[in-house]
C-alpha cells in the first residue's frame, strides 16, 4: 500500500488506487477543500507535490490548471494513489471563511479520465 505524507500530518498508508483527494481527508485526517465535489472544475483540491509526483495527468486537470495559469500544483481529486507520495495541502477548510469541504468526491477520477504526460 502506497504511504501518503501530508506536509504536518502523520504519514499513513492509502488503499493502492485510492483518489488521492480521499487518501488526504479520509486516511490522513486532513481538512482539504473539494467544493465541486471532485470533479476537476473549481481546484480548491489544490497540492503541492514534495516527493512523489505522478509524471501523468488527466486531460481535464491540465485543461483546468492552464484555464486558471496555474503551475506548479496539481488536483488532489484528478491523481490516483499508485506511489508513495508527499505533499502540502494549500486549499484547507480552515481559515477558507466555507461552511464545510465540499460535496464528497466519487471513489473513482471524475470525469473519467484521459491520461497524458505532464
Amino acid at each position: 500500500m502506497p504511504k501518503l505524507t501530508v506536509e504536518g500530518f502523520a504519514t499513513v498508508e492509502v488503499e493502492h488506487g485510492k483518489r488521492l483527494v480521499l487518501g488526504i481527508e479520509q486516511d490522513a485526517g486532513v481538512d482539504i477543500l473539494h467544493a465541486c465535489g471532485g470533479n476537476a472544475r473549481c481546484t480548491t483540491c489544490r497540492i503541492e507535490f514534495i516527493s512523489g509526483e505522478p509524471e501523468t495527468i488527466t486531460a481535464a486537470e491540465k485543461a483546468k490548471l492552464e484555464e486558471r495559469g496555474l503551475t506548479g500544483i496539481r488536483l488532489s481529486c484528478q491523481i490516483a494513489c499508485e506511489q508513495d507520495m508527499t505533499v502540502r495541502a494549500i486549499s484547507r477548510l480552515e481559515g477558507s471563511g466555507r461552511a464545510d469541504s465540499g460535496g464528497t468526491p466519487q471513489d473513482t477520477i471524475q470525469p473519467p479520465p484521459e491520461w497524458t504526460t505532464r
